[in-house]
């Protein structure tokens, strides 16, 4: 018996897309939530369960799709490194979260009829 609680949630996903790249999706923008938290991109991937490299990768396709850095990296060294959402980054993401809220308010219908469609008993590969 699976005991997730998430195991038959459906939820739309929103991505915004830069040509063939995401700029950002629901993974940065957990991402960008946990930077701010920890003060640290490696702490952040932790949390999230991912490389530290995989982390840093999204941190510079971000920084890179936008005008301005969303995330501010400090080197390590004997002080330590760290990193910090910009202001400009707090602003991509209140907007991006918002946008999140709107969309799926506004297929809360045809959610509701396409989750009737899908097999309440589909179990992920690997579980």
């Amino acid at each position: 018996m699976i005991n997730d609680p998430f195991a038959h949630t459906t939820t739309p996903r929103l991505r915004i897309l830069l040509g063939r790249s995401i700029a950002i999706g629901p993974g940065k923008a957990e991402l960008l939530r946990l930077i701010e938290g920890t003060g640290s991109i490696s702490a952040a991937a932790r949390e999230m369960g991912m490389s530290y490299r995989r982390a840093w990768t999204l941190v510079e396709t971000m920084n890179t799709a936008f005008r301005e850095p969303l995330v501010a990296a400090a080197t390590g060294g004997k002080g330590g490194g760290g990193a910090s959402v910009t202001a400009f980054g707090f602003e991509v993401l209140k907007l991006y979260r918002a946008m999140e809220e709107k969309a799926a308010a506004s297929v809360t219908a045809e959610m509701e009829s396409f989750t009737k469609m899908l097999d309440p008993d589909y179990v992920e590969e690997g579980e």
